[in-house]
């Protein structure tokens, strides 16, 4: 190995609407997300049905596959295990932060 990796050239498309973040929870395991892993959020990406993306509603931020349901004229946020998806409506505070570009995995440290 000669080369260095600059992870912020290969990590990063959009340098002023890209932030990393920590997961916090286990509802996005069966994703290959866990508690503690980094993630890396656009927030100039428009969200397309079946991506990851943060969401703020309600007054707190989650990380949940985000589905568009025309037939119920809402939005589900579903998480990947065995919690229950999030039905937004129009009475909901909801916003789409960003969506989820890469996911960083920590090192497991060995006992």
């Amino acid at each position: 190995m000669t080369d260095s990796i600059d992870l912020n050239r290969v990590l990063i498309r959009h340098p002023a609407t890209t932030f990393y973040a920590r997961a916090s929870g286990d509802s996005m395991k069966g994703c290959g997300i866990d508690d503690g892993d980094l993630l890396v959020i656009d927030k100039s990406l428009d969200p397309q049905d079946g991506d990851i993306v943060v969401a703020f509603i309600d007054g707190e931020f989650t990380l949940k596959i985000v589905r568009f349901d025309d037939k119920e004229n809402c939005i589900w946020l579903v998480p990947a295990k065995e919690y229950s998806p999030i039905k937004i409506t129009e009475e909901n505070n909801f916003l789409i932060w960003g969506g989820l570009t890469y996911n960083i995995k920590r090192q497991l440290k060995k006992r």
